[in-house]
């Protein structure tokens, strides 16, 4: 059982996109969804920082750090996309104009609670919550996309958040380097494992009780160069 990468766990997302939507990437794995859209679809990424039509992220040699991510990342504009004031682009995000919006997470519990800003740990605690609790409370579906494990090997998907929540009852989708796993009224259902994962294996990993979907198969995805 090989866990998926970074980028292919970006490119799993990206496979869920439905074209013609409006989405948010959060700061980290997030980013690298661009990269991996299908070239026949079209989906218009949005940035809180003020850009509209957000594109991949730029050849080595390429970047332009005027034009960065909320990350602080190069990124490029596709043709037609726009900068606008971040009043303006938080006022699309509280106003429901956002379709998606796909973060990380310390933890996200069975009943689709987010906790993404702060640990129990002094030094990775932020300042506030920040913009994470505008787009968990105002975008129209939530996905997330974390490792299924922390650094410590402790569960990311739990019964219960023990952590400071971003939002309760947002998360629809989490995606993660074994599985994809949907959130619904009974719970975390799994819809697709990786390959030499059972059931059963990724229930060991996971703090909450799991079911597995009518349809669940195997998560594949391409091999991927970094940033691909």
């Amino acid at each position: 059982m090989t866990p998926l990468s970074r980028d292919q766990m970006a490119w799993r997302v990206a496979q869920d996109l439905p074209g013609g939507s409006y989405v948010n990437l959060g700061v980290g794995i997030p980013e690298l969804v661009s990269n991996h859209l299908p070239e026949d679809r079209e989906v218009v990424f949005h940035c809180e920082n003020g850009i509209l039509g957000m594109g991949p992220m730029p050849e080595a040699g390429e970047e332009d750090f005027d034009l960065i991510t909320a990350g602080k990342k190069p990124v490029t504009l596709v043709p037609g996309g726009a900068f606008i004031d971040s009043a303006d682009a938080f006022a699309m995000i509280r106003g429901g104009h956002i379709d998606i919006t796909v973060l990380g997470a310390f933890q996200v519990s069975a009943t689709g609670d987010l906790a993404n800003w702060a640990t129990d740990e002094d030094d990775a605690k932020a300042p506030a919550v920040g913009g994470a609790m505008d787009l968990a409370a105002g975008a129209r579906k939530v996905f997330v996309i974390t490792d299924h494990v922390s650094k410590t090997g402790a569960p990311k998907l739990v019964e219960k958040c023990t952590y400071p929540l971003t939002a309760k009852g947002v998360v629809g989708t989490v995606f993660t380097d074994l599985a994809v796993i949907d959130v619904g009224p009974d719970g975390f259902s799994v819809r697709e494992l990786v390959d030499g994962l059972s059931l059963d294996d990724l229930a060991a990993r996971t703090g909450a009780k799991l079911s597995q979907s009518p349809d669940c198969k195997v998560l594949r995805a391409p091999m991927l160069d970094p940033g691909a």
